[in-house]
Parts: structure tokens; sequence; C-alpha cells
């Protein structure tokens, strides 16, 4: 008994030695994240270690062997990488894992015998492994979140950076076209100064160019009812365009219901067709499998004669007979297994020609859609062909807008030109009455009579007549004083 405990106070004792030596071995990071759990769950969980061990007192070698096998693992998943921790930081960790240990040694010498402290030890390596591994699966669930981020971030990266480049490139073309905008007020207004200078030189010279304006403006004249007659010319020609694009469309809508209706009736036909060969080929099955059910029970039937020949000889007669029947039989089964062979042969020449039939049908539709994409492609050219008769078209109404606009400017200045040229002649007419009053007023006040004096007369004739001529080529020409 002595010995026995004597081995027994070693036994402990090296138990005291491994488990010091392993909460030496664990990881530092292991126990700074749950050396804190020991200090507030106590002596509360220590206590029921030490009754389940006592009720398993098996559960000592299976953690200590759980213990030899894992430590390694957890100092290769905790332990971090060289050169990345901070000289303070790492004293810092190894003065809070020195408390830490010492609590946990504290906490151990609470308990009385050394199997409780295993137990303690083992259930608090249990639980760390159980926490390990769950913080291990977080990882792996935050490390494919994390990649899934990834692949956001950069799907939205390349998003980005399309939108800036539709961007840029709109802020060029906005530039392109405000320039472009410039460059149109710019020739505007060229083209406004010229007309100015333009109207400044017509007035200037409106006199000398009126018959050349007035023939400029039946030129005119013609030319619109020429762009009139254009125009409507344009007009009719686009009505019949349209009309036959929409005959056009009209015929390709009938084209393809025909080409679908004919696609419908390819696919009945071969529908037909496969049923057709698989109710023959069941035919056929069953046939055959009647046939060699029948040869089958009449070899057992030849078999079982054989065997009763000599037993009935007696009845030879009868079964002759029977035989006889049974030959008959088998020669029709042989002219139905002949007709049925050509049968078979009729339905592979009727396969054969229906595979041609579908070869020329496919032909056929192949044919239909490049006839289809050729019109599609005609379609395409005539609608570009619209879209430029509908330009010119545009175009046109604009030169005839801008020609009438001209022309109506133009009739207004003639009928003005008119009207100030009727004027000045009423104008001059005054005139002259008013110096020929003149000077017969002068003739009564020097008392010369005119008609004593008959050889003055014509002298004051003549002072009137040159009087009037001088006074006339005085009076301003219609549209000087304008034009100066």
């Amino acid at each position: 008994m002595e010995e026995a405990a004597g081995s027994r106070e070693m036994g402990m004792s090296n138990q005291d030695h491994l488990v010091k030596s392993k909460c030496a071995g664990l990881s530092h990071t292991a126990l700074q994240s749950h050396c804190y759990s020991l200090e507030n769950t106590g002596t509360l969980e220590e206590a029921e270690y030490v009754t389940k061990n006592r009720k398993r007192p098996g559960s000592t070698c299976c953690s200590q062997e759980s213990r030899e096998e894992t430590p390694g693992r957890e100092e290769a998943r905790t332990d971090p990488p060289d050169g990345q921790q901070d000289p303070e930081s790492e004293k810092h960790k190894e003065k809070t894992l020195g408390k830490e240990v010492l609590l946990l040694m504290q906490a151990l010498n609470t308990l009385s015998t050394p199997e409780e402290k295993l137990a303690a030890l083992c259930k608090k390596y249990a639980d760390l492994l159980e926490e390990s591994r769950n913080v291990q699966k977080q990882m792996k669930i935050l490390q494919k979140k994390q990649a899934q981020v990834v692949k956001e971030k950069v799907h939205l990266q390349s998003e980005h950076s399309k939108a800036i480049l539709a961007r840029s490139k709109l802020e060029s073309l906005c530039r392109e076209l405000q320039r472009h905008n410039k460059t149109l007020k710019e020739e505007n207004m060229q083209q406004a100064r010229e007309e100015e200078e333009r109207r400044k030189e017509a007035t200037a010279h409106f006199q000398i160019t009126l018959n050349e304006i007035q023939a400029q403006l039946e030129q005119h004249d013609i030319h619109n009812a020429k762009l009139r007659q254009e125009n409507i010319e344009l007009g009719e020609k686009l009505k019949k365009l349209i009309e036959q694009y929409a005959l056009r469309e009209e015929h390709i809508d009938q084209v393809f219901k025909h080409k679908e209706l004919q696609q419908q009736l390819v696919d009945a036909k071969l529908q037909q067709t496969t049923q057709l060969i698989k109710e023959a080929e069941e035919k056929h099955q069953r046939e055959r499998e009647f046939l060699l059910k029948e040869a089958t029970e009449s070899r057992h039937k030849c078999e079982q004669m054989k065997q009763q020949e000599a037993q009935l000889k007696q009845q030879l007669s009868l079964y002759m007979d029977k035989f006889e029947e049974f030959q008959t039989t088998m020669a029709k089964s042989n002219e139905l297994f002949t007709t049925f062979r050509q049968e078979m042969e009729k339905m592979t020449k009727k396969i054969k020609k229906l595979e041609k039939e579908t070869i020329v049908w496919r032909t056929k539709w192949e044919n239909n859609n490049k006839a289809l994409l050729q019109m599609a492609e005609e379609k395409t050219v005539r609608d570009k062909e619209y879209k430029g008769f509908q330009i010119k078209l545009e175009r046109l109404e604009k030169l005839c807008r801008a020609l009438q606009t001209e022309r109506n400017e133009l009739n207004e200045k003639v009928e003005v030109l008119k009207e100030q040229v009727s004027l000045r002649e009423a104008d001059v007419d005054l005139a002259v009455q008013v110096l020929q009053s003149c000077t017969l007023n002068s003739h009564e006040e020097l008392g010369t009579p005119i008609d004593t004096e008959p050889g003055i007369q014509p002298d004051v004739e003549s002072c009137v007549g040159n009087s009037s001529e001088k006074t006339v080529p005085t009076s301003p020409v219609p549209g000087t004083e304008s034009v100066d």
C-alpha cells in the first residue's frame, strides 16, 4: 500500500510538471484572448470540472492526447509573422501574459488534487479549441465576404472609370460644339456686316440699278416658280416613295407570313413522318417478338414430340395431321415474315424520300432566309436614301423661305422708291408753276405790257424758259439726296 501511495504521489508530481510545461507551451495569443474568461468564471467552473472528472476518470488521458496534438496547430494559427509586432507591444503582451499565467496558477493552486487541476486545464483547453475553431470559421466567412467586397469594389471602380471617360468625352464634345457655335456666330456676324455693306452700296447706286433690280426680281420670280415646281415634284416623288415603301413593307410582311406557314407545314410533316416511323418500328418489334415466341414454342413442341415418339407411335397418324397443320402455320408465318420484310423495304424507301424532301425544304428555307437578308439590306439602303431626301427637302424649304423673305423685302423697297419718285415729280411741277407766276408778277411790276411790246415777249419767254431750264436741273434728282 505504501508503495502504491508513493507511486501515486510520483504520478501526481509528474502530472503537475506536465501541466506546467503545457501551460508554458501554449501560444501567447490564445492565452491572452481566453484567460480573461478564467478570471470571470472562477472556482465554480473548476468545481464542476472536478465533479465531472470524478465521474469520468478516463477523460484525462484524452485531454492529454488532445493537448499533445493541438498546441502546434494553435501556434501555427496564432503566431504572427516576424517583423509585424513592435517591441513595446511585445513587452506589454509579455507582461499581460505573465499576469494571466500567475492568475491561472493561483486558480489552479486553489484546487486540492492534481487530477482536478488537469481536468480544469483540459476543459479550459477544449473551450479554447472550440473558440479557436469558431474564430477560424468566422475568419473564413469574413474572407469570403472580403473577396466579394473586393470584386464589387473592382466592378464599381471599372464603372467609375467608364463614367469618367464618358464625362470627358461629353465635355470634349461640348467644347467642340461651343467652338462650332462661336464660329457659326462669327460667320453670321460677318455675313450680316457684308449684307449691310451691300445694302449701303445698293442704296448708293439705286438709281443706276433700278432696271437691273427689276430684271433680277423677274428672274427671282421665275426662279421661285421653278423652285415651287421642283418642290411640288419632289413632294410627289416623296409621296410615291412613301407609297412604294409601304407596299414593300406589306409585301415583306406577307412573305414573312408565308414563310412562317411553310415552316409550320414542314414541322407538321416532319412530326407526322417521325410518328409513322416510330409506329412502324413498334409494329416491327411486336411482330418480331411474336415470331420469336412462336419459334421457341415450336421448338419446345418438337423436343416434346421427339421424346414422345417412342411412346406415341400408335397415335402417329393423328400427330401427323397436327404436324401438317403446324407446317401450314409455319408457311403462313414465313409468308408473313416475307411480307413484313417487303413492307420494311417500302418504309425505308419512303424514309429516304422524306429525307430528300426535308433536304429540299431546308435548302428552300436557307434561300428564303438569304432573300430576307437581302430585302433587309435593301430596306436599310432605302431608309438612308429617304433620310437623305428628307434632309434635301428641309434645305430646299429653308432656301425657299429665305428667297421669299428677300423678295418681300425688295418689293417693299420698290414700292417705297416709287412713292418717293411720284412725290418728287409732283414737287417739280409745283416749282415750275411757281416760277411762271413769279415771272408774270415781275413783268407787271416793270409796267411793260406783254401785248403792246411784241418784240420783248420772246425774250421773256426765253428767260422764263431759261429760268425754268435752270431751275429744273437745280431740283434734286429723285433719290439723290437720300443716296448721298
